[in-house]
């Protein structure tokens, strides 16, 4: 006697429940887009994966000519390379899940609008593709950081860096909770999508990216800074790497709970919205 099996839709439960079992069970869907995702960059380009180690090492020397040594931006004694590409590599992993989870309704309305499955599976999908751009981006960085770490015998990483892998489980998730919100909010207000650009431009200064957080010396400024959770996943990283960055407790703290508020509204506003978003878009 062969076993049947049903899949019931209920279109009543509650916005706040998320059906966990139902996510663990579509993980073969999560690999496929992830796959697909990873094809559809790479297909039809002459360097391929190159480009996610150009588009960073690009940044990293304008920012070395530009606030390094034009500006001359204090780095608290690391070499600017390394400064300047440390930040820039974990920015640019939290900015890929926020962008690519922000799209995910929008850009996927007309496969979500004809077959059922979990719609959190596309923004989880946009964290994984994100992932291996990043692990290209660390190659990358840990080759120029071991030429640095041979030249400058100031430089050495902390015990801190047995935890990096946490570090950057939160920077996957400050993105994928911030493009939940954004994906919720398109839907309704479609001039987010244009101010987005900017507006991360904007969250990219209020990060010591360009410059240490030890320049931020008052202590309104200074709270306003560790408020972003960005901040403290960037110096971090540094102080890991090199054992020079501004590194509290507070600091810390401030950020974990910024980062799980942030992940746990995004999730709840993402389950309500795609609940009804079909009617709308």
């Amino acid at each position: 006697m062969q076993n049947t099996y049903q899949t019931i839709i209920r279109a009543g439960r509650p916005w706040w429940h998320i059906d966990w079992r139902e996510l663990w069970e579509y993980q073969d869907l999560l690999r496929l887009m992830v796959k697909r995702d990873l094809t559809a960059v790479y297909k039809q380009t002459i360097l391929g994966p190159a480009w996610f180690i150009i588009q960073p090492l690009l940044t990293t020397i304008v920012f070395t000519i530009i606030f390094g040594k034009v500006a001359k931006v204090s780095t608290d004694g690391i070499p600017q390379f390394v400064f300047y590409m440390a930040g820039t590599v974990m920015w640019n992993y939290f900015q890929g899940c926020m962008n690519k989870s922000g799209d995910s309704l929008i850009g996927n309305a007309a496969v979500l609008s004809k077959v059922y499955f979990p719609r959190i599976i596309i923004p989880l999908s946009a964290v994984f593709t994100n992932l291996a751009h990043f692990l290209l981006n660390m190659v990358m960085f840990l080759g120029f950081y071991a030429w640095f770490f041979v030249s400058s015998p100031s430089m050495r990483p902390t015990i801190g860096i047995l935890f990096f892998p946490l570090l950057i489980l939160q920077c996957a998730l400050i993105g994928l909770g911030v493009g939940l919100w954004i994906a919720a909010l398109t839907i309704k207000y479609r001039d987010l999508k244009f101010a987005l650009p900017f507006l991360t431009q904007l969250w990219m200064y209020g990060t010591p990216i360009v410059y240490p957080a030890s320049l931020i010396v008052s202590p309104k400024w200074r709270m306003l800074l560790w408020s972003n959770p960005m901040s403290f996943v960037v110096e971090c990283t540094r102080w890991m790497f090199t054992g020079t960055g501004t590194i509290t407790l507070n600091a810390g703290v401030i950020s974990i709970a910024m980062t799980l508020l942030v992940l746990i509204s995004g999730l709840f506003l993402f389950n309500k919205v795609q609940r009804t978003f079909v009617d709308t878009i």
